[in-house]
């Protein structure tokens, strides 16, 4: 009969001490807001919890990834900028170089201006970032995985940019067509500077075309950058739906085990002031 007792009173005390850890589960989940903290509180839900977890991770990494890609594209975009405005430039000098009133100091000073603007456009063409990444690709783009199965080239290559560019059959490079350009003028060939000056129309017209084309990959990214954050907040909702605490729900139970444990300590604190006597007689 006395183990039976101790049975049933360890049985008890074990009833109790449950009770008390579910009361102070509830009370963590609404100081908290989160009720779903270890697999035992809902298997079901911690499996589907964990799956959104690692969505999230792969999110956040792609979204790294479109804002890496951004900066990149936002670079090349304005050093190409750069570039046609210096060609228009270039073009306004040697324009003005064909006028008879030029004389030798306003040639002296448009020859050091044209092989500035040279030295300049090919920095801006070979320019790099602070971690060393250049603006433009050499020789292939790098493609940034930024979605499931997606990878973008972000910027275009330097060769892409600037070099074998068809100028009346012969392919050119920017840097070639300026490089014409500053020996006509040295020459005061006027049927030379003419032929440089249209080469010259000609890159310009190709670094258009390469703005326009780094408009639509900056485009691009910005597409799959919205894309991701309406995934992102799905997966949020989804997670908070999940975990996220049932105040009114949580806050009703609590009460509940409560009032049950203070009715069962009450009751065996009764018992125990009981005699041995007393239990088995």
């Amino acid at each position: 009969m006395v183990g039976i007792t101790n049975k049933i009173m360890l049985a008890e005390i074990r009833r109790q001490q449950q009770l008390s850890q579910n009361i102070v589960d509830g009370q963590t989940a609404i100081s908290t807001g989160v009720t779903l903290n270890k697999p035992s509180d809902d298997a079901l839900a911690w499996v589907q919890l964990s799956d959104v977890g690692r969505a999230q991770a792969q999110q956040s990494a792609w979204q790294t990834n479109i804002s890496y890609g951004k900066t990149r594209a936002a670079n090349a975009e304005a050093n190409l900028d750069e570039v046609n405005n210096l060609l228009t430039r270039a073009q306004e000098l040697v324009s003005s170089s064909r006028n008879g009133s030029v004389n030798d100091t306003s040639r002296v000073a448009i020859y050091e201006e044209m092989s500035t603007i040279r030295a300049t456009i090919s920095e801006l063409l070979n320019q790099t970032d602070y971690q060393g990444v250049s603006v433009f690709d050499d020789q292939q783009s790098v493609l940034v995985p930024v979605s499931r199965g997606l990878n973008l080239a972000v910027v275009a290559t330097r060769q892409e940019v600037s070099e074998g560019i068809d100028v009346n059959g012969t392919p050119m490079s920017i840097d070639d067509m300026l490089g014409q350009s500053i020996a006509a003028l040295q020459s005061g060939d006027d049927d030379a500077v003419a032929t440089s000056l249209d080469a010259m129309k000609i890159g310009q017209n190709h670094i258009t075309v390469e703005l326009a084309r780094q408009g639509v990959r900056s485009n691009r990214l910005d597409v799959v950058g919205d894309r991701l954050t309406d995934i992102d907040l799905d997966l949020t909702e989804r997670r908070s739906a999940l975990e996220s605490t049932d105040l009114t729900e949580v806050i009703s139970n609590v009460k509940a085990q409560l009032m049950q444990l203070e009715a069962a300590q009450s009751a065996f604190a009764r018992i125990n002031q009981r005699t041995l006597f007393d239990l088995i007689s």
